[in-house]
This record gives C-alpha cells, structure tokens and sequence, in this order.
C-alpha cells in the first residue's frame, strides 16, 4: 500500500509538474484574456501566441506588467525553469542560478543546480512525466500485443499456437536496449514516443505467454462450454468469458514490465540516448553528472527517485501477484 501511495503520488507530480514548478503562469490575465502559458511544458504548441507576438522570449514576470499594468498571474509554486537557468532578476529580487560546483543545495535550489545552472528540482518534476509516461505507454502497448497474441495462441491451438510461440521465441531474443541503440543510429531524429514503440514492441513476450497458458486451461471449463453451446462465437467467448478471468495474472507482468521501461529509459538517458532536449528525464539528469563527478547532487537524487519508483512498482507487483494466487495466499496464512 506504500508503494501505491508512492506511484499515485508520482502520478499527482506528472499531471501537476507545470503548476509544481516553472516559469510560465499557471493562468494570467493580460489585454482582458486569460490565459494558461504553463500548457507549454506539456507541447509547444499549447502557448498562447500572443506572448511570442508581443515578445516575452520566455520572461513573464516583468514583461506581464510591463506591457499590461491591469494583469494579473497564478505562479508555480517554485519559480524554476526544467530547460533553462534563471537569470538574474528575472523574479524581482532574486539573483541568478548558480553553475557548476556553486551549485549545490540551498535556500533557493533546494536540490541544487547542474553545470549550467538549472534547477535539479525543476529537471526531477518535470522528469516525472517523462518515466511515467514511458511505463505506461510502452507497457499499454506490449500488455496489447501480448494478451492479443496469447489468446489467440492459447484458444485456437493448433498452427496457430505454433506459429505465435516460434515467433514470441524469436522476439524474446532480442536484447531491447540493443535495439534501441541499433534503432537510434538509423533513426534521423529520434524521440521519447520511438522509444516507447521499441519497447513495447519488443516487451510483450512475457505476458503473451501467461496470457497463452491461461487461456489454454480456461477454454475447457465448463462456463467455456456452456457459452459455446448457447451459441456464442470464438471471439465473444475470448473477450466476454475467458478474458475477464484470465486478465488478473495477466497484470502481474505488466507492472513489473513498467518498472523495466522506467530503468531503460533511465539507461538511455544516462548514455545519451534518451529523449532529446528540450525534455527533463531522471537519467539526463544523471548523464550530467558525468562531467563533474564532484556535484553529487546530480546522482543522489535521481538516483534515489529511480530506485523508489522502481521498487515501488516491483512491490506492486507482488501485491498484485499475491493477491490473485490462492497458492500464495494460502502460503501466508
């Protein structure tokens, strides 16, 4: 239950890192419109184009009353930019971020700065998204793949489960961090969502074949049975009656194939291979530090937050287990 606590929480900091922490208002009122530039940080392509028009160049605070008196902000809570250093007076008193080995902890960057002096906190908020997007993206897409191709293998039997298991052996051979590497050289412009498509395309072999032995011990029960003698059809009787009870196992897997993506991700990122800027990730984060081993700040942190997101989802994983095995139940007691 503390492990959910943690992934629900990581789940709250992705869906609020623009409110969290940033330089852009959460909503503002300027010439009479409100507005929410903070949209930015999720795409481009969400801020208001009237703020390039009337050239802010990224610096709302002192343009916002510059240029409108009557407007008015809602601020992140932590005035930190994930892409860029805060310069000097951009918020009105504050002095600009430090860089390098200046930037350890302190008052202002509570979990320091990197060697070009943006803020660690901010990089970690809104690096969030990105490991949590990664996990359920690509895993959202092997769990597809794999429960498709076992029940189709598990129910049909056959040729059919004989062209599927040779062609899940095949997949399982391949290394996925291999791949993507491969991938990465041939690939003109690579991005998160490429990554998140290799590895779910190459994830699923575990969960097609759980999904494949249980298919095959339910098609025989007698509720299977007694559909097919109603009348209905091999695909209602996949989805309406074998699925929901063999889909509990099923997610087992899927949980502890999140926490497998998060560490490739973070991988990737760590050998520069990971999403390309502008974009915060735990495992950049990391990547940084290599240049100046002397600013620990940059590997405990991410370091810390790969481990608990990792774990948490691993501990999940045995929940979930635990608690759709009668044999491991019993095992407790």
């Amino acid at each position: 239950m503390a492990a959910l606590l943690f992934i629900l929480f990581l789940v709250t900091v992705a869906i609020f890192s623009p409110a969290i922490a940033g330089t852009k208002p959460v909503l503002c009122r300027y010439k009479g419109h409100l507005y929410a530039p903070c949209l930015a940080y999720f795409s481009r392509g969400l801020e208001p184009a009237i703020f390039a028009t009337d050239r802010f160049r990224g610096t709302y605070p002192l343009n916002l009353k510059a240029k409108d008196p009557d407007s008015w902000a809602i601020w992140p809570l932590i005035f930190q930019d994930p892409y860029r250093a805060v310069r000097e007076n951009e918020w009105p008193g504050r002095p600009a971020n430090p860089s390098k080995d200046e930037g350890r902890p302190n008052a202002i960057n509570l979990l320091g700065t990197d060697q070009y002096g943006v803020d660690v906190l901010a990089k970690m908020v809104h690096g969030t998204t990105v490991a949590l997007l990664v996990g359920f993206v690509s895993m959202g897409l092997a769990g597809t793949i794999g429960i498709v191709a076992g029940a189709l293998s598990g129910y049909c039997g056959g040729w059919v489960d004989m062209l599927l298991s040779r062609i899940t052996e095949v997949v399982m051979c391949v290394p996925t961090l291999v791949l993507i590497l491969a991938l990465v050289a041939f690939v003109e412009k690579p991005t998160i969502w490429k990554t998140m498509a290799i590895i779910g395309a190459t994830g699923w072999t575990g969960i097609a074949r759980l999904a494949r032995g249980e298919f095959m011990r339910l098609r025989s029960s007698e509720f299977v049975l007694a559909a097919r003698a109603a009348g209905a059809g091999p695909l209602r009787i996949m989805l309406r009656h074998i699925l929901p009870n063999a889909l509990a196992p099923v997610l087992v897997p899927i949980t502890f194939g999140i926490a497998s993506a998060i560490l490739i991700e973070s991988s990737l990122s760590f050998l520069g291979f990971g999403s390309p800027p502008p974009s915060a990730s735990w495992g950049g984060v990391l990547n940084d530090a290599r240049s100046n081993l002397a600013m620990w700040w940059l590997v405990v942190f991410p370091g810390t937050a790969i481990f608990l997101t990792v774990l948490s989802y691993n501990l999940l994983g045995e929940g979930l287990q635990e608690a759709t095995d009668p044999r491991l139940r019993e095992s407790r007691k």
